[in-house]
């Protein structure tokens, strides 16, 4: 038995620059490749391979964007830099041409050394007879899984500590060179499929293929639509195709790359006043294989040597069944998210940002203390209170701030409080966070089919 091994069209490659890249036109880009891509039962392109592109045209930011940065004192024309990668070298030496569509980098950057994991202890299972050896093939599998797959959380987070503060000094000057950071992260959708020859495969290994997954199988996948806590409404179809095919605990396929899982939304809630985060659950209740999958399944059914007037399908059968899924890892396209054991998602709100509330209250009172008991006058009858004025003038509007707060002490105040206010907006009164995953959003899927609809 034979299948192509072809990673389609749509399918994205998530990558990471290896380098800064200046927001200018026709600038080189260099990336590595961050999650494997997979074709049918295998990898075809594992973590590291060099990807290269260019920039291929500049953006502007939204008017919210820019009216934000220029209430901050940054006077800077933003741009957005939309990347095409358009060639990879493989581990072996070959090099493949690309077709990528334009695409921004993600909201998020690159972690290079995963968080260690805790060693997996044996424990004895808590039941006998059927269901306790449903309970150590889950466990088995859970193993396997974590092996084969890269978790959602070591794909992702935060920001370099130093590159943030470089990046937040450059943006309180009133014009600075724009930078796409080292590390930031793309996903780049294929505008046309890759071809990596054909495999063979042995029958045994496709003896579960189409099969129910064990009771404790995670599968990865990326969304194929995209939800959306404030615009989503209960009862919409959700649906995900596996990036990464699904074994059984002796390695054996179930489910290949390209599977169609299919859902819905359970429940929403948007997000409110006061940083109340938007919630959103959505589950998934059937299975579709692939026309390769079909194929091969009802070639294996055929008991060799196969009658020789078998009857020729037009089409392959595509295999069916309904199972019980629900999410239990997730990247939201907009804020980090928590993901509950009943698979419900909350955008997860930064505790942090009361610290940036708390320095600009600190400032706030720096600026605007001029008591005479502890400040010399100056001849013009002002309070030397440099230091405070200045940085209340740079909280309210950047390094312009700051030099027009040298003009009075009341400038300088005034600007602090202009800055506190905004402060206290953002962090406080805003809304919070919505939970949304755009097309391509990387999920983890766990099955649970003992509890599967009839």
């Amino acid at each position: 038995m034979t299948v192509p091994l072809t990673v389609s069209e749509g399918a994205p490659l998530r990558l990471y620059l290896t380098k800064r890249v200046p927001k200018k036109v026709n600038e080189p880009v260099e990336a590595k490749v961050l999650a494997p891509l997979f074709a049918f039962d295998r990898e075809v392109v594992p973590n590291g391979t060099q990807v290269f592109g260019h920039v291929s045209r500049l953006e502007p930011v939204s008017k919210w964007a820019r009216t934000k940065a220029v209430l901050g004192g940054d006077f800077s024309p933003l741009h957005i830099a939309e990347i095409e990668f358009t060639s990879m070298q493989l581990p072996d030496g070959r090099r493949m041409e690309l077709q990528t569509v334009e695409t921004p980098g993600l909201n998020s950057i690159a972690v290079l050394k995963p968080p260690k994991q805790k060693p997996v202890q044996n424990q004895p299972a808590s039941h006998g007879g059927v269901i306790g050896s449903a309970e150590h093939k889950a466990k088995e599998q859970v193993d396997l899984q974590i092996e084969r797959i890269k978790g959602i959380p070591d794909l992702v987070r935060g920001t370099n500590k130093k590159e943030w503060l470089y990046d937040y000094t450059m943006s309180r000057l009133p014009y600075h060179p724009q930078y796409v950071r080292n590390r930031t992260r793309f996903d780049a959708v294929l505008k046309a499929p890759l071809s990596f020859g054909a495999a063979s495969l042995n029958p045994d290994s496709l003896a579960l293929i189409g099969s129910q997954p064990v009771p404790g199988s995670i599968a990865h996948a990326r969304l194929v639509t995209s939800v959306d806590s404030l615009k989503s409404k209960p009862g919409e179809k959700v649906e995900a195709v596996l990036e990464q095919p699904l074994f059984s605990a002796d390695h054996k396929l179930v489910l290949p790359e390209g599977t169609l899982v299919t859902g819905s939304v359970v429940m929403t809630k948007p997000a409110g006043w006061f940083h109340h985060a938007g919630r959103l659950r959505f589950t998934f209740k059937d299975i579709e294989l692939t026309p390769e999958a079909a194929a091969l399944e009802d070639a294996r059914k055929t008991s060799p040597p196969a009658p020789a007037a078998a009857p020729a399908r037009n089409e392959p059968r595509q295999l069916q069944l309904r199972t019980q899924a629900q999410l239990s890892g997730a990247e939201s396209a907009t804020a980090p998210v928590n993901v509950d054991s009943e698979g419900g998602v909350q955008a997860k709100e930064s505790k942090t940002r009361f610290i940036g509330t708390a320095i600009a209250l600190l400032i706030t009172r720096a600026a605007a203390d001029n008591d005479e008991g502890r400040h010399h006058l100056e001849t013009n009858g002002q309070s030397p209170n440099v230091g405070g004025r200045t940085l209340g003038g740079g909280l309210g509007f950047g390094l312009l701030g700051a030099i027009a707060a040298q003009s009075s002490n009341n400038v300088g105040a005034a600007l602090s409080y202009y800055g506190l206010a905004w402060t206290v907006f953002s962090t406080v009164i805003a809304r919070g966070a919505e939970v949304q995953f755009d097309r391509n959003s990387a999920i983890d899927i766990g099955f649970n089919p003992r509890n599967a609809p009839k």
